[in-house]
C-alpha cells in the first residue's frame, strides 16, 4: 500500500488536542491519530449508506407520520425518563 505526503494547518487548540491524544498513549504520532480519524469517518459512512440502501429497499412504510412520530415520543421518553 502506497502513502501520500499530506500538509494540513491545525489552530492552537486543534495541533494541541492532537498532541494530548498521542501523550494518552492511545496513539503513537499524529499520522496515527488522522488515519484513525479517516478510518472511523470511512466506517460511518459505509453503515450510513448501508442503511439507506436497506431502508429504500424495504419500500413504502405502512405507518403513518402520527404513528412514527408517537414510537420516538416513547423512545425518548424511556431513554430520558
Amino acid at each position: 500500500m502506497g502513502t501520500v505526503r499530506k500538509t494540513i494547518t491545525l489552530t492552537d487548540a486543534q495541533d494541541a488536542w492532537v498532541k494530548a491524544q498521542v501523550a494518552s498513549g492511545d496513539y503513537t504520532n499524529d499520522s496515527e491519530y488522522f488515519r484513525d480519524l479517516i478510518r472511523r469517518e470511512q466506517e460511518k459512512a459505509s453503515a450510513l449508506k448501508a442503511a439507506i440502501d436497506a431502508g429504500l429497499a424495504s419500500g413504502p412504510s405502512s405507518r403513518t407520520l402520527d404513528d412514527i412520530w408517537g414510537e420516538v415520543e416513547r423512545r425518548y421518553r424511556t431513554a430520558n425518563g
